[in-house]
């Protein structure tokens, strides 16, 4: 298939945790061009009330398509999806991807019918989740636990190189330590600052656990709904070459952009070392 135009992506996050679902975008989709927003200056989100969420949600979004119009948005943050990506829909004409923990998955995939989500107090808290885990997991036990620290933790880590495993495990300890802890076997990663932190959390994890990241199964959306199939034979690749071929447009309501750019670089160079790393080992 011969491609005709590139398409233009926004991603937007309240931080740079959607920094994980752009890595899986880029690595399905690496000739498009990017645009990730974060709302850095009314991070987290979890503190807002719905009404101001939806609100100021809204009002960013109008804004930037004023300079450029997407042909697509992802709304790369639980939190975000949860409260608002109805009335996204309803406002804009472009297509609109969310991310929302990944029960449907997890209750196929656990073998104890016993899992965990992880993720903000705010989409913990929220209706849809339990929503979807009345729709998606009535026959399994499911282990809602909200990480208060697990975001900043992810952030330091990737920027600055700090593991803190003992602060992360304590995040997640309750996961292993309840009273039929031992029965999980699966945990969804409910916010997208928690695949940043990957390494980490198998490190910390005193037993194997599958751990599911939505963030391809999003990119494979975007995939479909671009029609960009084409580009399907270029998932995993070098994610360094990604870069040097792509076009990527940083941008940050609390003037945070060169942050996010020192992040990207790092979860650019942490995925190349990755795939050298198995290379080596092939």
């Amino acid at each position: 298939m011969v491609r005709k135009t590139d398409p233009n992506i926004l991603v937007f996050d309240s931080g740079f945790g959607g920094l994980s679902v752009l890595s899986a975008l880029t690595a399905t989709l690496p000739f498009a061009n990017y645009m990730f927003l974060a709302d850095d200056a009314r991070f987290p989100y979890g503190d807002l009330s719905d009404e101001e969420l939806i609100e100021g949600l809204i009002a960013l979004i109008e804004n930037t398509c004023m300079d450029t119009m997407p042909d697509l948005l992802v709304i790369a943050c639980n939190t975000a999806s949860t409260v608002a990506l109805t009335a996204l829909r309803a406002r804009f004409f472009f297509p609109i991807v969310g991310i929302v923990p990944a029960i449907k998955p997890a209750a196929h995939a656990t073998r104890t019918g016993h899992f965990a989500v992880i993720a903000t107090p705010g989409t913990i808290r929220r209706s849809y989740t339990r929503d979807l885990i009345r729709d998606y997991a009535s026959g399994c036990v499911v282990d809602l636990v909200a990480c208060n620290r697990l975001a900043r933790l992810a952030e330091v880590y990737l920027l600055e190189g700090d593991r803190n495993e003992a602060a992360v495990y304590e995040e997640v300890r309750s996961v292993f330590e309840s009273e039929r802890g031992d029965d999980v076997d699966v945990i969804v990663l409910g916010c997208t600052h928690y695949p940043l932190l990957m390494p980490v959390l198998q490190a910390v994890a005193p037993r194997p656990v599958l751990w599911i990241d939505p963030a391809h199964a999003v990119a494979r959306r975007v995939m479909h709904l671009l029609e960009q199939e084409w580009q399907d034979c270029l998932a995993g690749a070098n994610p360094a070459l990604i870069e040097a071929r792509g076009r990527i447009r940083f941008m940050a309501t609390g003037g945070e952009a060169l942050r996010l750019s020192r992040a990207w670089q790092a979860l650019v160079e942490e995925k190349a070392d990755q795939v050298s790393c198995c290379g080596t080992n092939s």
